[in-house]
């Protein structure tokens, strides 16, 4: 279950891979979402933006999360067309999302190339109510393949809706950390023995549950800290799937 770690910037990393070399990219990238203003959008930082003021943990920030809706749409449109290259002919990608950002996610991933095949929905149970409004309980994934899906390499049949809260105390590595068990659910997507690419990897989710399924993994995380991060919950992935072989082995 081998994986690759790079800590950098993804447009540069990712332009530094060979064509047809992943078969899914699962990804859960900044949303640059909120803020009324530009002031508003700048002058927060991510731990602002999504922990509360009373939080009882002190996250690292990470970078990228300031750019207005223009911009972000030409970034995300300019990464997805080189992971379009990078992946092969029916494979797909997988973009986190929220209500705010979907229809620029949306177009983005279209104007890349990509066929947009529809919306997953993840459940958040520990959202909190909001009084005199609707609780913003559930985040998206925008799918899409790269021409059409041979479903004879992957005949597998997935849900469209996850429900699992955000890892908590000490489990929670990163601000806007997804459940392992939900990226469990999305990596198999990829085929068995497949490549999962995250090109914004953060504390290294889907490339555990990557692992954990069976599929290798490529990930790049531009902020040092959660680099570090990911790659040790990695290798610790891989020394204890080694360690389960062998007791399996002298059973």
């Amino acid at each position: 279950m081998p994986f690759s770690l790079h800590h950098g910037d993804a447009l540069s990393v990712l332009a530094t891979l060979p064509d047809d070399c992943v078969d899914s990219v699962i990804t859960d990238p900044p949303y640059n979402s909120g803020g009324r203003t530009a002031k508003e959008r700048t002058s927060r930082t991510a731990r602002q933006k999504y922990t509360s003021a009373d939080a009882g943990h002190s996250l690292a920030d990470f970078t990228g999360e300031n750019m207005d809706q223009r911009s972000y749409g030409f970034w995300l449109t300019q990464i997805m067309t080189e992971t379009h290259r990078l992946t092969k002919v029916g494979g797909t990608a997988l973009l986190f999302t929220d209500w705010r950002q979907m229809p620029i996610t949306t177009d983005a991933i279209q104007a890349a190339g990509w066929l947009w095949r529809g919306v997953l929905v993840w459940h958040k149970p520990q959202a909190r109510p909001q009084k005199g409004r609707f609780t913003q309980n559930c985040e998206f994934i925008v799918w899409a393949s790269k021409g059409p899906i041979d479903a004879s390499r992957n005949p597998v049949y997935l849900p469209g809706l996850y429900s699992a809260s955000q890892p908590s105390g000490r489990n929670r590595k990163h601000i806007t950390q997804k459940p392992v068990e939900v990226m469990r659910e999305l990596v198999k997507i990829a085929p068995q023995h497949g490549t999962v690419l995250d090109f914004c990897a953060g504390s290294g989710s889907t490339g555990v549950a990557a692992l954990l399924e069976g599929r290798d993994f490529v990930g790049i995380e531009k902020t040092k800290h959660y680099a570090h991060i990911a790659a040790d919950r990695l290798a610790e992935t891989v020394r204890d799937s080694l360690t389960q072989d062998d007791v399996t082995l002298g059973a």
